[in-house]
């Protein structure tokens, strides 16, 4: 009982924080879309995170962990390079322009074409397999760990599962239909506050059954290595070449992770917000990776049969009543804090790079915030269909491991997009005919290149696609690189010196646990 007045409390919070300060009917697009371009530092760096945060991250990347140790870290560390490259190349260049959706910045360096297949390619994808995943992950992984408290919902499965993803996508929806950006960000600062809450409590618990920090070297020493052979099966050390450049996609051309700092108050909010969310990687790297290894330490030969109970076991297992209370809210708050933040991503990209340029050129302010509210429905019915549907698939078959699958589907749109914006950046004049080219060739190379080498790394193929669509672009645009100097933009000495201590430390980490 204590437990679900806990998350009672949460969502009646959640909602008040929300429609507090919501726009009334003569909101502008900029109110709506960036919160009048006035977020500061803080709002930036918890809500860039707690979008970036998802209920898989605790089941899946925990179990993984329990599998294959500290090199999943890998895939959480290595996105400081991606908020380094976004805070002092791509954010800059994007706050200068005025841009609300970054497709207008590959229009103007591409043209109309590639901008209109851009935003289409990402209002597919947000629709679709972003939105679906998010609300099928959340809500399962919610039902796994905590399916005795929920089971007044409905005592069939599949059923309660299927109610907890309608109704945890529209309470999201509602709230990001009322308050735009401004409600979303609100709302993912407490979210944040509530997931890093609830992973240092199951952090310190796991180490603390364990018998200390130092037992995860004297009894686990074998899995604290970020680095695994060339040949490994899911986590070769040569997946972060390719995951480099897919961090591009994430954090410097995402609308719905960048989007918060096309809305800075100034250039130094939003350096300072990511570096300050780049610290934060690292915090939700040991908060979702160390606890599964420390479980194998705490079971050792009576180890989980399903690595992905890891993170339901240690819940389960060791935690009190009332703490179980917080972690249930912050996995609804993994849900949730990706959901509300690409809802408003999918109605800036619909009303401003569709409807206002083909549909209606004359639009006023209130008519196309009103096109963005209609976006939201619209797309959570998509989303919350795509997310019963992969429900539908897991229980079909309770293997599958269709994650990896999501994840390559995503590849093929995001491979391009990585091109796009790598050509629209950092190339003097690329030919936007190539481009668009380059864009549809990513596609064919994938299909070629999983043809050939089908048992290639996804990430390894991600990287050689990317290298020859931006070859194919650079070669036949017959053109010349940006000067460094002309790229590198930081706000002040110090923010300069911060970014260089991030990425020493990053380069730190590698070395001490190779």
């Amino acid at each position: 009982m204590i437990d679900l007045l806990i998350v009672s409390a949460y969502f009646i919070l959640v909602f008040v924080v929300a429609i507090t300060g919501r726009h009334g009917k003569q909101v502008t697009t900029e109110e709506y879309f960036l919160s009048s371009r006035s977020l500061k530092w803080p709002s930036i760096a918890f809500s860039t995170i707690a979008t970036n945060i998802q209920g898989y991250q605790f089941l899946g990347m925990m179990g993984s962990a329990y599998l294959y140790g500290m090199a999943q870290a890998s895939l959480e560390i290595n996105a400081i390079e991606g908020i380094l490259l976004a805070a002092f190349i791509f954010v800059p260049i994007y706050l200068k322009e005025q841009i609300i959706t970054i497709t207008q910045f590959i229009k103007s360096r591409l043209g109309n074409t590639v901008a209109l297949f851009y935003s289409l390619s990402n209002i597919l994808l947000f629709s679709t397999i972003t939105l679906g995943a998010a609300l099928f992950w959340g809500a399962y992984a919610a039902d796994i760990v905590f399916a005795d408290y929920l089971s007044f919902i409905h005592e069939d499965r599949l059923i309660r599962i299927a109610i907890l993803i309608v109704c945890l996508g529209l309470f999201s929806a509602i709230y990001t239909y009322f308050g735009g950006l401004s409600a979303v960000v609100r709302t993912d600062v407490i979210q944040f506050i509530i997931l890093l809450s609830g992973g240092v409590v199951v952090l310190f618990i796991a180490i603390h059954h364990l018998g200390g920090w130092s037992q995860l070297y004297e009894k686990t020493g074998d899995l604290m290595h970020l680095h695994l052979p060339a040949d490994h099966e899911k986590l070769p050390w040569t997946h972060i070449f390719g995951l480099f450049l897919l961090n591009i996609n994430y954090w410097c051309a995402n609308q719905s992770v960048v989007q918060r700092s096309l809305a800075a108050k100034s250039l130094k909010h939003a350096q300072i917000g990511l570096m300050v969310g780049g610290l934060m990687k690292y915090v939700m790297a040991a908060i979702i990776v160390l606890p599964g290894i420390a479980l194998v330490g705490i079971l050792g030969e009576n180890g989980l049969s399903d690595p992905d109970m890891a993170f339901p076991y240690l819940v389960s297992t060791y935690l009190p009543v009332g703490l179980k209370g917080l972690i249930l809210c912050a996995l609804f708050a993994s849900l949730m804090s990706t959901v509300d933040s690409t809802f408003n991503s999918l109605a800036t990209l619909w009303s401003i790079d569709i409807y206002r340029v083909y549909v209606n050129k004359n639009a006023t302010d209130r008519q196309v915030v009103k096109t963005g509210k209609n976006a939201i429905l619209l797309s959570f019915i998509s989303g919350v269909t795509i997310g019963i549907v992969l429900l539908y698939l897991k229980f079909q078959d309770s293997g599958a491991a269709f994650t990896h699958t999501l994840n390559e589907l995503r590849y093929y749109i995001n491979c391009g997009i990585v091109v796009l914006i790598c050509a629209a950046v950092f190339l003097i004049a690329p030919k936007h005919r190539v481009a668009l080219i380059a864009f549809f060739g990513t596609v064919v190379l994938q299909l070629v290149f999983k043809g050939i080498f089908p048992e290639m790394n996804y990430f390894v193929r991600a990287m050689w696609v990317i290298i020859i669509g931006f070859a194919i672009i650079f070669a036949f645009s017959k053109t010349q690189f940006k000067g460094w100097k002309d790229l590198l933009v930081s706000d002040s000495r110090r923010i300069t010196q911060l970014g260089i201590g991030m990425a020493l430390s990053l380069v730190l980490l590698h070395v001490v646990f190779h």
